[in-house]
């Protein structure tokens, strides 16, 4: 599934803000995906966590269209690693799913936003962001 769907992300905000103040609070950004080999068994299948740009990377080399799913928004697509011929599934962010959450800072009148793994190179995350809202450094 995706990495932090939009309707889970919005029921922990909708829950966080009846327990804190909302200005008080920063909403987690994922700037990851995460590469599932197939078939996925509960417990033992491991996930290969990798860049947002990494992933739109794999989808063109593999040659597959990347889907988006409307109730999660967020991107997806399924590939066949040619090394091994095992399937993948990749769930990611791109610039609708990180506008989808950002748009929640508005709405709910939060401090901000953190990102999580800010060392991964992603710009479409800081130029929806940019467009959405002030950057700024907090040490």
């Amino acid at each position: 599934m995706a990495v932090a769907p939009i309707n889970s992300v919005r029921r922990v905000v909708e829950y966080g803000v009846t327990q804190i103040p909302p200005q008080k609070l920063l909403l987690g950004m994922p700037n990851y995906g995460y590469d599932w080999p197939l078939p996925f068994v509960q417990g033992e299948t491991v996930a290969t966590t990798i860049g947002n740009v990494e992933a739109v990377e794999i989808a063109q080399r593999a040659g597959v269209p990347i889907q988006y799913d409307e109730g999660s928004q967020a991107p997806f697509f399924r590939y066949f690693n040619l090394d091994n011929g095992q399937e993948h599934e990749v769930w990611f962010e791109d610039a609708r799913s990180v506008q989808a959450k950002a748009r929640l800072v508005n709405e709910f009148g939060l401090y901000g936003i953190g990102i999580w793994q800010l060392m991964r190179y992603f710009p479409q995350m800081w130029l929806v962001l940019n467009s959405m809202h002030e950057i700024i450094k907090l040490l």
